[in-house]
Parts: C-alpha cells; sequence; structure tokens
C-alpha cells in the first residue's frame, strides 16, 4: 500500500493493526510486526497545509530493520530518573548490552547525575522536553518541544540526537512535518513489554520478549512508570541471557539501522 507524503502527514489512510506501510517518496515508513496496534493515533494539529515546511528529503518512520542478522535493539523510555534508571543501566553493564535511551529532556535536566559517566556505551535520543503529545500541538509547538529536548541532551552528554521517539508513539498532525524539518529519524517499536498482563507472572514476561524478537526487533521498556515497570526491570538480565542462547546480540537503534539494506538513507 502506497501512501503520498501529504496522506501520511495529513493522517489519511494509516495503517491497520498488522499491515506494512510504504511512502511514495519520503518520508518512508518501514514494516510493522509484532504490535498490539499501530502507534499511529494522533490528535487535531493537522500538517497537510504546510507541506513546504519539509526541509529533509530522507525523514524514515522505523519500527523494526529487515535484515537477516540475529540482532536486536533495546530501548527505555522517558527517563532518566533515579529510581530505576540505575537498575537498567546496572543490568545493561552486567552483561554488556548497549541500549537507546529515548530521553525526557526536563527528566535528564533534573536528573542528569544519575546518567552521567554511565552512557558511554549506549545512544541517547529525543523524546521532547516534557513528553508532550506533539500530535496535537501546531508545528511551532513541536518544533519547541523537540529543540528543548535536545538542547537539555547536548547540556548533559555533549551529545546532538539524531533519533526521534514521538511521546505515545503518535505519529499524527505535525509531528512527522517537525521531524523532517528538524532533520530527525522517527524510531517506534515491533515488540514491547507487556507489564500490566504479567503483573504476577514476571516469568511470562520473560518469555514473551525472548520468544517474540526476530532479526532487527525494536523492544520498547520503560525505566520510568508505575510499580508494574519492574516485572520487566527486574528481569531484564534473564532476557538477555534467553536472547543471546538464541543466537542473538545486542546493538543501539542507530547501529541497527545501518544494518537495514532496504533503507534509503542507506544507499550511494
Amino acid at each position: 500500500m502506497g501512501l503520498s507524503r501529504r496522506q501520511i502527514l495529513g493522517g489519511a489512510g494509516l495503517a491497520v493493526a498488522g499491515m506494512a506501510v510504504g511512502a511514495v517518496g519520503s518520508p518512508l515508513v518501514q514494516h510493522v510486526f509484532g504490535l498490539d496496534e499501530p502507534p499511529l493515533a494522533g490528535g487535531y494539529a493537522s500538517a497537510a497545509d504546510v507541506l513546504t515546511d519539509a526541509d529533509s528529503p530522507s525523514t524514515t518512520i522505523t519500527y523494526h530493520v529487515r535484515t537477516d542478522a540475529p540482532v536486536v535493539a533495546f530501548t527505555f523510555d522517558d527517563g532518566p530518573a533515579p529510581d530505576w534508571t540505575p537498575m537498567v543501566l546496572d543490568a545493561l553493564d552486567a552483561w554488556d548490552v548497549p541500549a537507546t535511551f529515548f530521553m525526557v529532556g526536563r527528566n535528564l535536566s533534573h536528573h542528569a547525575d544519575v546518567v552521567r559517566g554511565r552512557l558511554d556505551r549506549h545512544e541517547v535520543g529525543n523524546h521532547t522536553w516534557s513528553h508532550a503529545d506533539l500530535a496535537t500541538l501546531d508545528l511551532s509547538q513541536a518544533v519547541g518541544e523537540i529543540n528543548r529536548g535536545a538542547e537539555a541532551i547536548h547540556n548533559v552528554t555533549g551529545r546532538a540526537p539524531t533519533l526521534l521517539r514521538p511521546p505515545y508513539g503518535h505519529l499524527g498532525g505535525s509531528t512527522v512535518l517537525a521531524a523532517d524539518k528538524l532533520g530527525y529519524r522517527l524510531v517506534l517499536w515491533s515488540q514491547q513489554m507487556h507489564e500490566a498482563q504479567y503483573e504476577k507472572n514476571p516469568q511470562g514476561q520473560v518469555a514473551e520478549i525472548v520468544n517474540t524478537v526476530r532479526p532487527g526487533s525494536i523492544v520498547l521498556a520503560h525505566d520510568v512508570g508505575d510499580q508494574r515497570r519492574l516485572v520487566a526491570l527486574r528481569h531484564l538480565g534473564e532476557m538477555f541471557a534467553g536472547l543471546r542462547a538464541r543466537g542473538y546480540r545486542f546493538v543501539t537503534v542507530s547501529e541497527l539501522l545501518a544494518l537495514d539494506e532496504h533503507d534509503p538513507a542507506q544507499r550511494p
């Protein structure tokens, strides 16, 4: 199914669950698998009337990467925070696993000491300044949220993020156009933790991740939230062990993207 840039940015004809969506030209919505429902919800702020503001010819929306290599990228959203982010970093260190943290700029500014000196092996992506739903903002407001988040990341880490995960996974409204304007690649996910489902069965959560990951998967977890998050976070090591037993290795999202032979950004 092909969608034009106008259809994607205007919110028309977005995917139904389990359907892969492609765009003619850019941005490119890559294939979806393993999702309960595609995170394509949106708000009222249509971008369809300002397409002339699109500056980048290669903005992409990625759920997973098409590769035969047994690789997987774990991602953690909404942090950092002092309660659970250190637990996640400890588990990643213990298992020598790199990850991608999509950080909320306000949280990073408040809790910089939690991650300072601990991110060398890891990637940091932009999750906006305040976790605002970009789909309900106009273009200038969305750009402001993204830029302020990037500024916080740069101030603390010295890095300029190139990946954006919109809060709630919402791609509606001005979200895609703002990402395009600022030169970001949009990254969603193909597998995620279902802590509420496994609240009293953490081994079920472990088994779900270990058994459903496929080559090129992007796994969503959170290092901030309510106590149910611990169903996943306390058992990350078991997930890593199970996936290694299946022959998987772990990469950051950018490393994963570099493996996608179908990615227009990798073509000469």
